[in-house]
Order: structure tokens, then sequence, then C-alpha cells
């Protein structure tokens, strides 16, 4: 669980800090304190659809059900998040992408190391 915790603040600020060069280079500093508050309510947004989509698969729903729900939780947090960038930020769709590419990327590099030092 500590490392669980350690690694959500770590992923947290390491894209708050980690966007902030990449907004600078897309000449929207001004723009990012907005981006970074959207995009903090965005993730609890996102949990919450995750949660209420997988939380009945654990209910006996069919495997290909659950799987499904999963995939279109997955897929609402990626669109969320893409639209958050590119609104707040006010940035083309495919600039829009990188933003989301480095949370994934940030993510799953974090998450991988909280398994590691989780024991897993």
């Amino acid at each position: 669980m500590t490392a669980e915790l350690i690694g959500y603040a770590a992923a947290w600020a390491g894209f708050a800090l980690a966007s902030l060069p990449l907004a600078e280079a897309q000449g929207r500093r001004a723009e990012w304190p907005r981006f970074i508050a959207a995009w903090n309510w965005a993730n609890a947004v996102q949990y919450l659809v995750l949660i209420a989509l997988t939380v009945p698969a654990a209910f006996g729903l069919p495997e290909a059900v659950a799987q499904g729900l999963g995939l279109a939780a997955l897929g609402y947090a990626l669109w969320l998040e893409w639209f958050v960038a590119k609104t707040a930020l006010r940035l083309p769709g495919g600039t829009a992408v990188l933003f989301v590419g480095l949370d994934l990327m940030l993510g799953i590099f974090i998450g991988g190391l909280v398994g590691r030092l989780a024991g897993g």
C-alpha cells in the first residue's frame, strides 16, 4: 500500500513537472496552470468511471462483457485526457496526443517501479 501511494504521488508530480516543458515548447506556458487543474479533475472522473465500469465485472459478468467494460473505461480515460489537453492548452488534436503519451509512459514506468518495490 505504501509503494502504491508513493507511486501515485510520483506519477502525479512527475506528469505535472514533465508537462510544463512540453507546454512551453508548444508556446502554451500561460495556459499550463489551467491545464494541470483540469487534468487533475479529469483524473478524478477517470477513476470514478473506471470503478463504475470494472466493479460490476466482479459480480459474475461474462468475461467478454467484463473485458469490454474495461476497454471502454480505458478508451474513455484516454479520450478525456486528450480532450483536456486539447481544450485547456488550446492545441491541435495531434499535438494533444503528446501529452497523453507522456502521461502513459510515465504511468507505465512508475507502475513497473511500484510493482518491483511491492515485491510483485
